[in-house]
Order: C-alpha cells, then sequence, then structure tokens
C-alpha cells in the first residue's frame, strides 16, 4: 500500500509540475502575442537563421545570395525591441563579413558580397530600426496593433447601433468613411428611455474626415453614449458642448442633431447644434419638409442655447437624418444637394425604405471623399 501511495504521490506531482509548465508556456505565449512579455524567443530564432543562410550562402551562392540576409533583418524589425535589434544587426554585419572572406572579391564573379549588398541590407536595417523605435514609443507591438484597431472599429460599430423598435417603426443606419476607411468622423449614439417609450438619437458630425476624425469621434461617441439617456434631453447638447470645450484641441468643433421621439405617439422633437435639417415626408401629401431646431456648432463657445423644433410622424410619414457629405460638393448649392437627396428617397416611398439608407448613399454620395452618415426612422403605415 504504502508502494501505492509513492507512486500516486509521485504521479501527482509529475501532473502538477506538467500543468505548472503548461500554464507557463501559455502565458508566456499570451504576453508575448500582446507585447507584454520578452522578446528573447524571437531574438533567438532570427539568431540561428542568419548562419543558416550565411553557411546556405556560401554552399550555394547562385540560389541563395548574400542579400538574403535581409530576410530576417525584415522580421526583426516587425517582432523586436530596438535593443534587440542591435544585436540582431551585429550578427547580420558579422555574417556578411564571413560570406566576403569565404566567398572572396566581388570582381572575382557573380554571387559575392558587393557593395550594393551591403547597402541593401543596412538600408533594411535602418527601416527596421526606425519602426521599432515608432512602435517602442507608441506602445502599440506590431503584432497587438491590428488587433487593437479592428477592436476599436467594432467598438465603434457596437456603438453606433440602434436599439430595436416596437412593432410599427423601422430603423436604419448606413455610414460610409471617407476614402473607403475604417474610422469616420461621423458617428450615432441611440438609446430607449423613459421605460423604453422614448428613442432618443444623436447624429453627430466631427471636423475633419476619415483616420483623421476617427480618434475624436470614438472618444466623442463613449461620452455622448454616457451623457445619452443619463440627462434630460434639453441638457444633453449644453452637456456635450460644455466637454468638447475642455478637450481644448485645435480642430475641436462638431455639428450633432438631437432626435426625442416618443414611440406611443410619433410625437418628437429635434435640436440641433449647427446641424443640417432633418428631412420629414408627410406620407399624406407625399413632400418632404425640412425640420432643424436653432443652435451653434458644439464646441465653439459656453453658455451656448440649443432650441427645439417639434413634429410628429403620423402612420406612413419617414424622418431621415444625415450629414453634409451626402449633400455637400464642390461648386454645387447645398439645396441642389437636398433636392437630389429627396428625389432618389421618393423612389422608396411606394415600395417602402427597408434597406433604403445603403441605397441612397450610392445613388448620391457614392464616390464623396467624405464621411456619409444617413438614418431613416419609419412609421409603418
Amino acid at each position: 500500500m504504502a508502494g501505492v501511495a509513492g507512486a500516486e504521490s509521485y504521479s501527482a506531482r509529475m501532473r502538477r509540475k506538467l500543468h505548472r509548465v503548461r500554464n507557463g508556456v501559455r502565458k508566456s505565449g499570451v504576453d508575448y502575442f500582446r507585447g507584454d512579455g520578452s522578446d528573447w524567443i524571437a531574438l533567438v530564432g532570427l539568431l540561428l537563421t542568419i548562419p543558416a543562410i550565411t553557411l546556405t550562402t556560401i554552399a550555394i551562392p547562385v540560389w541563395c545570395a548574400p542579400s538574403a540576409l535581409v530576410l530576417p533583418i525584415v522580421a526583426g524589425g516587425l517582432l523586436l525591441r530596438p535593443a534587440s535589434l542591435l544585436s540582431l544587426y551585429a550578427a547580420a554585419a558579422a555574417a556578411l563579413i564571413v560570406e566576403s572572406m569565404v566567398l572572396g572579391p566581388y570582381p572575382d564573379g557573380p554571387a559575392r558580397v558587393t557593395p550594393g549588398t551591403v547597402l541593401v541590407v543596412a538600408a533594411c536595417g535602418l527601416f527596421g530600426l526606425l519602426i521599432a523605435q515608432f512602435r517602442a514609443r507608441v506602445g502599440v507591438p506590431w503584432r497587438r496593433g491590428g488587433t487593437m484597431l479592428f477592436d476599436l472599429r467594432e467598438r465603434i460599430r457596437v456603438q453606433s447601433a440602434l436599439p430595436r423598435l416596437p412593432k410599427g417603426w423601422h430603423r436604419e443606419m448606413a455610414l460610409r468613411p471617407a476614402g473607403g476607411q475604417s474610422f469616420s468622423g461621423d458617428f450615432v449614439v441611440a438609446a430607449r428611455t423613459n421605460g423604453g417609450r422614448t428613442l432618443e438619437v444623436v447624429l453627430t458630425d466631427v471636423s475633419g474626415k476619415g483616420m483623421d476624425a476617427g480618434s475624436r469621434a470614438l472618444l466623442l461617441s463613449g461620452a455622448f453614449g454616457g451623457l445619452l439617456g443619463s440627462l434630460p434631453p434639453h441638457s444633453f447638447l449644453p452637456a456635450a458642448n460644455g466637454y468638447l470645450l475642455r478637450q481644448d484641441w485645435d480642430e475641436g468643433f462638431a455639428t450633432s442633431i438631437h432626435l426625442v421621439l416618443d414611440l406611443d405617439s410619433g410625437d418628437f422633437e429635434l435640436l440641433s447644434a449647427g446641424h443640417l435639417p432633418a428631412l420629414q415626408l408627410h406620407a399624406g401629401s407625399g413632400r418632404w419638409e425640412e425640420k432643424s431646431g436653432e443652435g451653434p456648432l458644439l464646441g465653439v463657445y459656453d453658455g451656448a442655447q440649443f432650441d427645439s423644433a417639434k413634429g410628429s410622424l403620423r402612420p406612413g410619414d419617414v424622418l431621415m437624418l444625415f450629414t453634409d457629405g451626402l449633400v455637400e460638393a464642390p461648386g454645387r448649392d447645398l439645396g441642389e444637394g437636398i433636392d437630389r437627396l429627396t428625389g432618389e428617397a421618393d423612389r422608396y416611398v411606394v415600395p417602402g425604405f427597408e434597406g433604403a439608407a445603403w441605397h441612397l448613399i450610392e445613388a448620391v454620395a457614392k464616390d464623396v471623399n467624405d464621411d456619409r452618415a444617413l438614418l431613416l426612422i419609419c412609421r409603418e403605415a
């Protein structure tokens, strides 16, 4: 029995040791991927490739040229920290010296270490060092940077999602950043408040476009999303204006339109901060009407006042909110752009507006180099 207990105790200890080793390796791998761990594994691996490339070059120089040493140097620029990168460069320089000594002077024939080879390897090393220093300064490792940008894009998309509406209502939104990028200066935040009986939507256009405005739009969308529903509707734009002023950005203004819609009665209020008017389609007459409150741009001066415009959505009516990228163009009047948008929207009056937001942007502003956002709120007949 004592032998069995000893065997069981030994096997249990081995299992615990293996478990600790497995967890340690897994943690090291995760930390390395996230950029929190040491880069010694990558450094050792790249250092081992240099003698392998050197031996192959000496054996078959026609198939493996001396300039093949740029491969670990480029990989090191993406994976290593600047201090580790210098060790890799020292090993690559030593390899070039060995190759030139073994292969002989470059005038003797092809596949020798020429001055051009040295310049190419040195240039790749310089670029790699610049990239590594930039990553170290920003604090975002290459192997984590793409994941972080993807995460930011998904957070913007989730924050811009519209809540589900009760039966009898339809909503949809389309957002197209400038230049086909993933980040936009236009964003939407929305919430159902007052026990779900009220829909509040804020459409904002940050100054700038694309990647230049994307970081500020991400910050503002998070702040506006926290304010929306936490304050009375008439206090939202003054609070947003104060928040923007406190950022003290050089290019810190934005336009915004705030919709407060009663989902039971269809009555709504629109509060605007220098934004383009909304457009309401009256089902009875088939005509579009501009609806807009009065107020200055966000982030211009403190104590701004924002006056609302009121209306009501009857069965069959549509309310359309949009940013200037859809209707503004050089050499074209703003009214002409709005007329073109309403003319295209008239095509969906009979078949319905389901799926219309994306198609409207395609029809009126497909190739415009500006951020474009379009929001439709429809009350079904």
